[in-house]
């Protein structure tokens, strides 16, 4: 019958959490060196890239009782990367910096970083730490734009996996069944 409360966790294996976690880091990084620390920019940029890392780290907790709050909580790391998104965006726009198109050459170097084994932070330290601020905020939009990836494919999945297997609440309802069924079948066998 499988188990009732499945293994969850281990979001620290999980792409995205990785990615969302660098994500955070830099954008602490590029607040602390271009943005006053006193204005309400810097905290809405840093509370919505510390919440698309600590909804997914969430997520992978309640996984096991509720796959609608993992989606749920999923779907809200989604948003809050979009947010922080739009706010490079706009930190380009409202100084006149251009925004890289995609298929740049930056843009390219920047996603053929992703390939790296165990990529982190130290990654993209020396860019993130050293270069001007319009290249900065456009590298952290490339990292952004691959973090939603990431989990515009978890949500795809999690999705799938809620419509073929349901949740908490259908395992239970089957384990119960069965459990009843192995019971009548024993109070069958010994009358």
């Amino acid at each position: 019958m499988g188990e009732l409360i499945p293994a969850h966790g281990g979001y620290r294996r999980l792409k995205s959490f990785q990615q969302a976690e660098l994500v955070y880091d830099a954008t602490v990084r590029f607040c602390e060196r271009f943005i006053d620390k006193r204005s309400r920019t810097t905290d809405q940029m840093v509370q919505a890239a510390r919440s698309g890392r600590q909804n997914i780290a969430e997520a992978s907790q309640a996984s096991g009782t509720s796959k609608k709050t993992e989606l749920k909580l999923v779907g809200v790391a989604r948003a809050s990367l979009e947010e922080l998104l739009l706010d490079y965006e706009d930190f380009l726009r409202q100084r006149g910096m251009p925004l890289w198109a995609k298929d740049s050459r930056e843009a390219v170097f920047v996603r053929k970083l992703a390939s790296k084994k165990d990529r982190s932070y130290e990654t993209y330290r020396t860019y993130i730490e050293t270069r001007p601020s319009e290249v900065v905020a456009n590298i952290l939009i490339c990292l952004i734009h691959q973090a939603n990836y990431l989990l515009d494919q978890q949500l795809r999945g999690l999705e799938k996996e809620f419509l073929e297997k349901g949740g908490f609440t259908e395992r239970l309802y089957h384990m119960r069944k069965a459990r009843k069924n192995q019971d009548t079948g024993r109070s069958n066998r010994t009358h």
